[in-house]
C-alpha cells in the first residue's frame, strides 16, 4: 500500500478534481492544483488554501514547462485535466484536442521524466458504440467515421492510454488508469450538455426538461464521491500499477426514466419536451445508445463497490444548485 505524501492535480477545479483535492487534503496529504479555471475558486477552496495545505497553480497542461515545474516536489500526479462533454468536443474540437492530447502527453512525459507515479483519468467513451453490455477493460472499440468529431474524445483518450505503456515500456513510468463512466454530482456544469445538472436544473425552476432524441438510451450513473473513492484506493494499490479499470455506477436507466425520476425527486411541475438531434448539436454528433460498466475487476483489486443511489445523487445535485 503506498502511502502519498504530496500530489498535484491536474484539473483539480472540475467535477471530480475538486472533490479529490478535498478528499486528499481530509487524509493530510498536501496537494497542488495545476487548473486554468482559476478566477473563482469555490469557498472550499479557499479555506482549503489558508490552511496552507493546497497551492492553487494558474495554467493549461498544454504549456509543458508549467507543468514540469508543477511536477516537482510531489510524489504522486492525478491527470484529470480535459476538455470533455459531447458538446464541448463538437463545439471546440481543436482546443479539446490540444488538451487531450498535447497536454496529456506533457502531463505523462514530465511524471516518467520525474520518477512520479501517475493517476491517467480516461473514459468510457473508449468504447465508443460497442453493443456488447456490459463494458469490461478487453471490450472491444467500436468507432464510427472520424469525420463524426464527437469521436475525437474517444480516440484522444485512447492514445492518452497507450502513450502512458509506451512511457512504461522504454522509461518505466507506473501508472493506472481509470475509465469514467458517468460521473455526476455537485458541482458539475450543465454548460456542455451534462444530463443530470441540466435536468436538475430544469426542474428546480419548473421549466421544460429537454430530452435529445427519443429518450430510449440509456446510461449507468456514478456519484463523484464513489468515484474519488475509488481513485485514492487505486493510487494506493501496489498491484493496480499498469492496469486499466473502469469507474462507474450500478442500476442502468434510460434518459426517460432519468428525467421522470429528477421530476419526482425534486417535486417539480417541469414538463418533459424532447428535441431532435440535430437541433441539440452541432454537425458532427452520433449517439451511443447503451453504456454499462462492468466493475468486477475494480472491486477485485480494492473491494470498491458505489454505495450512493440515483437518488442520493439528485439530492446532492439539488441542494448544490439551490446553495448557488
Amino acid at each position: 500500500m503506498m502511502e502519498l505524501k504530496k500530489a498535484l492535480v491536474t484539473g483539480g477545479l472540475g467535477l471530480i478534481g475538486s472533490h479529490l483535492v478535498e478528499a486528499l487534503i481530509k487524509q493530510g496529504i498536501k496537494v497542488k492544483v495545476l487548473d486554468r479555471q482559476t478566477a473563482q475558486l469555490p469557498k472550499i477552496f479557499e479555506a482549503l488554501r489558508v490552511s496552507g495545505n493546497l497551492e492553487v497553480i494558474s495554467g493549461d497542461v498544454v504549456d509543458s514547462n508549467l507543468v514540469n515545474k508543477s511536477m516537482e516536489d510531489t510524489d504522486y500526479c492525478f491527470h484529470l485535466a480535459a476538455s470533455l462533454g459531447v458538446l464541448k468536443i463538437l463545439k471546440d474540437p481543436i482546443e479539446s484536442y490540444r488538451t487531450n492530447i498535447l497536454g496529456s502527453e506533457n502531463v505523462i512525459s514530465s511524471a516518467s521524466e520525474h520518477g512520479i507515479r501517475l493517476f491517467l483519468a480516461s473514459t468510457s467513451e473508449i468504447y465508443g458504440k460497442n453493443s456488447q453490455q456490459p463494458l469490461n477493460e478487453n471490450s472491444d472499440r467500436v468507432l464510427g467515421s472520424p469525420q463524426n468529431i464527437r469521436w475525437s474524445y474517444s480516440e484522444a483518450k485512447a492514445l492518452d492510454e497507450s502513450l502512458a505503456e509506451m512511457y512504461a515500456i522504454e522509461h518505466g513510468l507506473r501508472y493506472v488508469i481509470g475509465r469514467f463512466f458517468n460521473t455526476v454530482g455537485p458541482r458539475q456544469s450543465g454548460e456542455y450538455g451534462m444530463v443530470l445538472p441540466r435536468f436538475v436544473g430544469a426542474a428546480i425552476r419548473d421549466e421544460d426538461i429537454l430530452i435529445y432524441g427519443d429518450g430510449k438510451q440509456t446510461r449507468t450513473f456514478c456519484h463523484v464521491l464513489d468515484a474519488v473513492e475509488a481513485i485514492i484506493l487505486l493510487a494506493q494499490e501496489e498491484k493496480s500499477l499498469g492496469q486499466v479499470f473502469n469507474i462507474g455506477g450500478h442500476g442502468e436507466m434510460s434518459i426517460n426514466e432519468l428525467a421522470e425520476k429528477v421530476i419526482a425527486e425534486t417535486k417539480s411541475k417541469s414538463k418533459i419536451r424532447r428535441v431532435s438531434y440535430a437541433t441539440a448539436y452541432p454537425k458532427g454528433f452520433e449517439e451511443t445508445y447503451r453504456r454499462v460498466p462492468d466493475t468486477t475487476k475494480l472491486k477485485s483489486f480494492t473491494g470498491w463497490s458505489p454505495t450512493r443511489t440515483i437518488e442520493n445523487i439528485i439530492q446532492d445535485i439539488e441542494n448544490h444548485l439551490r446553495a448557488l
